[in-house]
């Protein structure tokens, strides 16, 4: 069985490549590192299209393809809809918070999931971005499969 060994990078559009960078390396700390521009696709269809990539400690990446030409629909994502959660330290999660209300940045938080505790911003492309922090000791926790199991016999699933 092949094994996934981890995330290269998750994609993502944005409306404005410089606004995007500016947000994800100078606010959240995470370095541009590729920039690439797209002028034909692989099927040789003609495109203008920057792909750019923010690297996390990991050496994974976020990244972004900024396309103007072609609409997308742009909107505030609610928490469960999408979001994307980064990991960081406790003390990193405390001075980020602080960081993005002093920045006016929406910034919301701290919420206690029992195993990790969380803070959220909203990105300039309306992207929910959560940081969490692992807690040291979250007890035993949930079987998942057990608490799958029983949110499907729960009336009105399917």
């Amino acid at each position: 069985m092949t094994r996934i060994a981890g995330l290269h990078h998750a994609a993502y559009r944005c409306r404005d490549s410089e606004e995007t960078r500016a947000f994800y390396e100078d606010f959240l700390g995470l370095p541009l590192t590729q920039a690439l521009p797209i002028g034909e696709t692989r099927s040789g269809r003609k495109a203008r299209v920057l792909h750019t990539f923010f690297q996390m400690a990991d050496g994974s990446c976020l990244a972004f393809f900024e396309e103007p030409d072609v609409p997308f629909d742009f909107k505030a994502q609610r928490d469960f809809d999408l979001h994307i959660a980064l990991e960081v330290s406790r003390e990193t999660l405390l001075e980020m918070f602080e960081k993005g209300k002093a920045a006016g940045i929406e910034t919301r938080g701290i919420s206690d999931h029992g195993f990790i505790d969380s803070i959220y911003f909203r990105d300039p492309n309306g992207y929910v971005i959560e940081l969490a922090a692992r807690k040291a000791d979250t007890g035993t926790p949930a079987d998942a499969h057990q608490v799958l199991a029983d949110w499907s016999r729960t009336p009105g699933t399917e």
